[in-house]
Formats: C-alpha cells, structure tokens, sequence
C-alpha cells in the first residue's frame, strides 16, 4: 500500500509541475484550482466524508453477522449510494454557477472561465464516489493495494493532457477549445482511476447485482451514521469555503497591486498537495490496514484490542510523519523550486509557496495524529463525537484564517491562513485525544493521565529531536543552495535524517529504530 502510494505521490508532483508550468500561478491557475476543487468539495460535503467513515464497518459487521457473508447487504448499500451519486452530479452540474459564486467574488471573464472549468470537472462527483465505493468494498476483504495504485493512472492521464496543451498552446489566454481539454481531461483522470479497480473486483470474486429490496434490510444504522459525516463534512466545508474565499481574494487583490508572486489560491492548494504527501503514504495506508481489524475488534467489545491498535498507529505513523514535517518546513524553498519550479512559475512564486508550506508544516503532525483518532472513533461506529469535536477545528480555522487575511498584507495572507490550519489541527488533536481516551477506558475504571502515557512520551520524544534536526536541515541545506534545488534537497534531507537516526538511541526512539531496522532487514535479504 505505502508503495502505491509512494508512486501515487510521485506521479502527482509531476503532475502538479505540468498544471503548474503550464498555467503558473496567476489567476487562470486559480480559475482551473477552482474549478477542479469544487467536484471534491461537492462530493465530500454531500456524500464522501459518510462513504470513507461509514462503509467499512458497517461491510465488516455484516460479513461477520450476515448468513452471505454480506453479499446482499453490500448489493444494496452500492445501490443506494450509486443512484444518490448519480442525483448529486447532475444537480452539481446544474449549479456550476451558483457554486462558483459562493466559493469566489469573480466577475466577467474569470467567473465565466471559471465556471467552464467547473461544469466540465463536476461529472468527476460520481467517479470519486464510484472510485470510494469499490476501493472500501476491497478493502474490507482485505484487499488494499489496487486502491492505492490506480491514482498513478489519473496522474498520468493529467500529465498527458496537460502536456498536450503545452505541446500546442501559445502561452496566452485559454481558448473555450482549450478550457474544455483540460477540464474534460482532468475528469478522464478520475474515470479511469475509478474504473481501473474493477479487475481488482473480479480478483476477489466480487459481483455487483443492484438490488432494491432496501425496506427491513440495516440501511437505516448506516444512513443515520452517515449523517453525522455529513454534518462533519459540512463544518469541515464551511471553513473551507472561508478558506478558499479569502484566497482567491489575496490573489486578485495582489494581482491588482501589481504584486510579483502568486499569492493566491492556487499558490495555498499546491502548498496543501505537498503537505499531505507524507499523511497519504504513512498514515492513510497504515489505518487503512488496520480499520478493519479495529471495527472486528470493537464489534466483539474488545476496547484492549482497539486500543492497542490506535497506540501502533499513533507510535508508527509518528515515527515517519514527524521527520516528514521537519523536513517540508526546513527545506521548503528548495523543495518548491524542485517541485514547482519550471514554464510560467518564477522565483517570486516559489517564495510565496515555500512560505505557505513552512506555516502548513508543523501541523502535518497533528493533522496525522487527528486521522488516526477519528478512524478509532468510525472503527466504534460513533460518528457523532467525532462531529462535535470536529467543530473546534473547523471553528478556530475559520476565525484565524478570516484575522490573518486581516492582518497581513495581500502577498503574504495565504501564509497566515495555513498557519491558521496548523493551530487548529493541534487544538483539535489535543481535545480528540483527551476525549477518546475516556471513551477507550472501562466504566469501573479512572481515565489514565494522557499525558503520562507511552505513546505521549514517545510523541515528546520526537518532537524533542526535530528541533536540532530542522535546524541542521535547513543549514546545510542553504549551504548546498549553489548547486541548485535538487542538491539543497538532498544534502538537507540526507543531514535530517542523520540527526534523527544520532538522536534515536539517546532519546529512544523506538519507532525510527523499528523502521530502520526494519529496511535494513529487508535489504540483507535481498538476493
């Protein structure tokens, strides 16, 4: 799984260099960053957010239950959910315009061109929820791989489509001819990404029958589970939409003051897809892996079980996700110019991406620590306090977000806002953590101190250890400048590393030891 998606992720920087070359960082990056951020956001709000949390669990207990082992269950909750994707699409598609409006304040032709790109991304809605669908459906038979590779293709469709428009354009503004290439062919991405899983299915003898028969079937538990996601989505989204609006504002804003650098939306979403790199490979895969097991064992009501399975997930994800965040704030500038660096983005750009990535980076830690927590609470079928703790991110995020666009100047706002996210993320996993720590505790026994635990400890542990390693990082890594983006990088993820791994046995880091240890068993086997 962390293979797939370590090839997932590379595919995806090269595709986020294509987007990036081809259009920079002006405001018809922001229109097509728009444009294609609003399929997700539909779908997340209206549906996903209830696919991801709901349906494994929910496949998992009627595999265990069920005389079929689920087969119909399964039947009827893919058809269910296949007929709401197909509704949602066409009124997304319907609303392009007024959805458009309520994300951004454009006017004239970026409105129009923005709009155009929306209608043409929004048919992504069903395959998104297809591509969900199918890809929980393997993974609560415990397959997991193919969920984690088909991505590669979408990227290559991208690349490929985007490579064409720099094959052939001339730089200038998008034609309707090619708006239309690159929206239709951003949404092909996602069709054959979805689509891709069905040899997968036929592997693992899977055989979809629609079936209708859903009065007295269990959809009732689900559906009302579902709408707890929803509402958590709709918080999530609603910060969000603070979010985006006040991005694409600081870009139209810093283009009117003739500032030079993309100092707007499509500057924070690239930022984003460069921070949530390592969470996808480490954290995403891991949990993933291990949610079936956890919604087994709280099925059987074997708390001992769920909690030591959220305490691996907390130790091991750690162990590589806090090096991660250590090196995205410490080798930002580099990093972003090796990434982003090419066709219409220039160095002013670059500044204001690494700025943005450097305030995103410390909450990668709490942002994978949050995950893990959540999926514990899906894992107990409880959708509800997770939606109740979710408010006092989304909350925090929104109200900082909306003082920092206040308070600094147009260049720099997407910086303060993804600070913002990071001070949110920390306030939320310290209130989730407190919470599920009393949920995992037995009735006739006192709550154990949070902080005085083995896997605080080790988290203090590794924080402890990535300030001299970020610093080391970020040093020798502005020495390596001359030699260009590729040589700082590696030079300031080579002496990271180091500091982390002199580090491990003085302050016992068990977990960077266990990794190590553990590729370094793997390569002596090797032949």
């Amino acid at each position: 799984m962390a293979a797939g998606s370590v090839v997932s992720r590379a595919t995806g920087f090269l595709r986020s260099a294509v987007v990036a070359a081809a259009l920079g960082l002006g405001l018809t990056a922001d229109g097509y960053a728009v444009g294609n951020s609003v399929p997700t956001i539909v779908y997340m709000l209206l549906l996903g957010g209830a696919l991801n949390a709901v349906f494994v669990p929910e496949l998992v207990k009627a595999a265990k239950q069920h005389e079929d082992g689920g087969a119909a269950y399964t039947d009827r909750l893919l058809t269910v959910c296949v007929l709401a994707l197909l509704v949602i699409t066409g009124a997304a598609v319907w609303a392009a315009p007024a959805i458009v409006g309520a994300y951004t304040d454009y006017t004239g032709g970026q409105a129009s061109m923005t709009v155009a790109f929306a209608r043409y991304c929004l048919p992504q809605i069903f395959f998104l929820g297809l591509f969900t669908l199918l890809g929980q459906v393997l993974n609560a038979r415990g397959r997991f791989g193919a969920m984690m590779w088909t991505p590669v293709l979408n990227n290559v469709v991208v690349v490929a489509v985007f490579g064409l428009y720099l094959a052939s354009g001339d730089g200038g503004s998008l034609t309707a001819a090619e708006t239309a290439l690159l929206g239709w062919g951003t949404t092909a991405g996602i069709a054959v990404q979805a689509l891709a899983l069905v040899p997968a299915l036929r592997a693992a003898r899977f055989g979809f029958r629609p079936r209708f028969d859903w009065r007295g079937s269990g959809l009732t538990r689900p559906l009302r589970s579902a709408g707890w996601l929803v509402l958590l989505v709709l918080t999530n989204q609603a910060a969000y939409w603070v979010t985006t609006r006040l991005a694409t504002s600081a870009g139209r804003h810093a283009q009117a003051a003739g500032i030079d650098g993309g100092a707007g939306f499509s500057a924070y979403n690239n930022a984003y897809l460069l921070w949530a790199v390592p969470h996808g490979i480490v954290t995403v895969s891991l949990v993933t892996a291990l949610i079936p097991r956890m919604s087994a064992a709280a099925a059987d009501g074997d708390t001992t079980g769920v909690r030591r399975d959220l305490s691996y997930a907390l130790r091991t994800s750690s162990a590589a996700v806090v090096p991660a965040a250590c090196a995205l704030f410490a080798l930002a500038q580099p990093v972003m110019a090796l990434v982003f660096g090419y066709g219409e983005t220039d160095a002013e750009d670059i500044a204001v991406m690494a700025g943005t990535l450097m305030a995103f980076a410390p909450g990668l830690i709490a942002f994978s620590g949050q995950y893990v927590l959540s999926r514990t609470f899906y894992a107990l079928s409880d959708t509800r306090t997770p939606f109740l703790l979710n408010l006092v991110i989304a909350g925090l995020n929104a109200g900082l977000s909306v003082s920092f666009y206040a308070l600094l100047p147009a260049r720099w706002a997407v910086t303060g806002i993804a600070g913002a996210y990071s001070l949110a993320l920390f306030a939320g996993w310290a209130v989730t953590a407190s919470v599920l720590n009393r949920r995992l505790t037995p009735r006739d026994a006192r709550a154990p101190a949070l902080w005085r635990s083995a896997t605080a400890a080790a988290q203090a542990r590794l924080l402890t250890a990535a300030v001299p390693a970020a610093l080391v990082g970020h040093v020798t890594a502005h020495w390596a400048a001359p030699g260009g983006a590729a040589a700082a990088t590696a030079v300031g993820a080579v002496s990271l590393c180091a500091v982390f791994l002199l580090l491990a046995r003085p302050l016992r880091l068990a977990g960077i030891t266990s990794l190590v240890g553990g590729a370094a068993t793997r390569i002596r086997r090797r032949p």
